[in-house]
This record gives C-alpha cells, structure tokens and sequence, in this order.
C-alpha cells in the first residue's frame, strides 16, 4: 500500500519564506549582500575549522569535528551578517515613507504592545503609540512643529485615563532633540523600567475605553517592507 506523501511543515516553511522575502528585500538596498553573507561564512568556517582542528584528536573523527566546527561558526557568523545588512537594508528603504516608524517599532520584542497611528492630521503627521515597561511612549513621526500639538493633545488625553502611567514622548526624524529611524526601537528598548507587567496589562485595559472612542484610522500608505518580523526572528536565529 502507497503510503501518503509527508506534509511539509508549515513552521518550517513559514521561516524559510521569511527569510527569502528578507533577502530579497534587503538586496533591493544592498546588491552584494550575497557576498558580504559568503565571506562571513568562509572566513568564519576557517577559523572554527582551525580552531577545532588544533583540538587533541586524530584521523577520521578529528576531520569530522574540524567540519562540524567549521560549519556552526561559519553559519553562525553568516546569520549576524545577514540580519545586520538586511535591518540596515530595511531601514533604508522605510526612511522617509509614511509609517516608517510604525514599521520599525514592529522590532520590539515580547513584552510591547504597539498601536500604529492613534492620531494623525490633514498633512499626515501621525503618533504612534507603545505600551511596555517603561509605561507608555508617544511616537510622532512627521513634521515637528505640527506634532508639537498634536502629541500634546494626545498626551492630555492619555493622562485622563492614566494619570497614574508614565508617559514618553519621542519625535521620530533626523533633527535636534530627535531620534533617528535605525536608531528608534534601541531608544525606546533603553528607556527606564518603572512599570510592572500586571501594571501593563491594567494600562492597556484603560486605554481600551479610550480606543474605543476613536474612529478607526488607517495606516498611511506607502511602500514600507512588510518582513520586518521575519527579519527579526532570522536575526535572533530562530
């Protein structure tokens, strides 16, 4: 009796689609990605090589163990390499693209809850808005003379709610007192802890009520690159 043919893991295929579409996104920015990935491979895979060969072993099992080494320190350093260009790739091209940040802040890790374009203008200003440790944190992205209202509005509607929560306002963009794209989601990683998880989760219970009274507003349109999450899990190697 035939037997029936394995299904593919839909895991397994889910990741290696993710980091296909992460590689071609970022060699739309960066052509010879390939090549910096190749020698980062070979170069580390002759160091482990060597480095496992100098080990006390001889014959057969030595040289198998000097592969094996050279194979896990050259795909270690072929990931690191990878995840660097295409995060720097990805940036390049969301740089200056409605949403940008929205996109960015999707880097955050477990533990931060993200809430793209809680408010915008005709103009297409827009704050973004993130709930973590730190408490909550205003994102605005656009021009900054206009998000000076509009992120104050948002603040006192914020502290109506939560008067309790701390409250961080950052203007995303490459002016003084502001902080640049590649560089968001580490500014706001580093911002100080003063909120526990049981106090996040009762925060984004109020600002539920809050939500509630918003109409829905899309994201602004624009050709943002929609990998960012598998480019996250490829560069923690997952």
């Amino acid at each position: 009796m035939a037997k029936a043919p394995k299904t593919p893991d839909p895991e397994k295929t889910s990741r290696r689609t993710q980091f296909v579409e992460t590689y071609r996104m970022a060699k739309k920015s960066d052509p010879s990605i390939g090549l910096w990935i190749g020698g980062a491979f070979v170069l580390a895979a002759l160091v482990g090589f060597l480095l496992f060969w100098l080990l006390p072993g001889e014959g057969t099992l030595g040289t198998i163990i000097s592969i094996v080494g050279a194979l896990l320190f050259g795909s270690l350093a072929a990931m690191i390499v990878f995840g660097r260009r295409a995060q720097k790739a990805a940036y390049a091209q969301m740089e200056g693209q409605p949403g940008a940040a929205a996109a960015a802040l999707r880097m955050l890790r477990r533990g931060w809850k993200t809430d793209p374009v809680i408010a915008f203008n005709k103009q297409q200003d827009v704050v973004h808005r993130v709930v973590g440790p730190p408490g909550i944190v205003l994102i605005g992205e656009g021009n900054a003379n206009r998000l000076r209202q509009l992120m104050t509005s948002e603040r006192r509607k914020h502290e109506r709610v939560v008067a309790d929560a701390p409250i961080h306002e950052i203007v995303c963009g490459n002016g003084e007192g502001q902080v640049p794209l590649p560089k968001l989601v580490r500014h706001v990683s580093k911002l100080k802890r003063q909120v526990k998880p049981a106090e996040i989760t009762d925060i984004l219970g109020r600002l539920r009520a809050l939500d509630a009274n918003r109409s829905n507003i899309p994201l602004p349109k624009g050709p943002i690159p929609t990998s960012m999450k598998g480019m996250r899990q490829n560069m923690r190697g997952r």
